[in-house]
């Protein structure tokens, strides 16, 4: 649909637009099979069903996520192989979001990928940006990961950072706003 590539590609995606009801029917098709996944208990296996349902991509059975797991749309979610996510995380993905392999994901962590317009006549509407965190890079409890940022391969964000820019590679980064704080060390 057109309106998906617009919305992947960052523009201002207007509440009249004539195409909104497509992405709104996406918006309540992923709150019913989140609905689905936290209703009851499913074993690991059930929940990677559940998710490649969500995805549309095959779920590698060396990924865990823990429920409850809850997003606003879920088709623009990529996992990796060995990727683990905990407990009541929140991914806000209509821009995109991609956990590459390895990727650790603390509990209550928020992945956000939409933002509104500053002009109060525009704030309804929304705009994306994709958030990547790369190969084996570790989101620390609590985190929020705000859109367009790139988390770096084997970083880590500290629990509670709020990341509105990109990390790099090998380093730890915390705080509000997050900076990195010292690379990581190798011995």
């Amino acid at each position: 649909m057109e309106i998906f590539e617009r919305m992947r590609r960052g523009d201002l995606i207007l509440e009249s637009d004539p195409e909104y009801p497509v992405l709104y029917e996406a918006l309540l098709r992923g709150m019913r099979i989140t609905g689905q996944l936290n209703a009851s208990y499913h074993t690991p296996e059930q929940v990677r069903e559940v998710l490649g349902e969500l995805t549309g991509q095959e779920i590698d059975e060396t990924t865990w996520i823990v429920p409850p797991f809850h997003t606003d749309f879920g088709q623009f979610i990529r996992l990796g192989r060995k990727v683990f996510v905990n407990s009541g995380c929140m991914f806000m993905d209509r821009g995109g979001i991609t956990l590459e392999d390895g990727v650790f994901v603390g509990p209550q962590v928020n992945i956000i990928t939409e933002n509104h317009a500053e002009q109060p006549e525009l704030r309804h509407n929304v705009y994306t940006k994709p958030v990547v965190i790369k190969r084996n890079a570790w989101i620390g409890a609590a985190a929020v990961i705000l859109p367009g940022v790139t988390i770096g391969e084997n970083a880590i964000v500290a629990a509670g950072a709020v990341v509105t820019q990109d990390v790099p590679d090998n380093v730890i980064a915390g705080g509000v706003p997050a900076r990195v704080i010292r690379p990581i060390r190798t011995e």
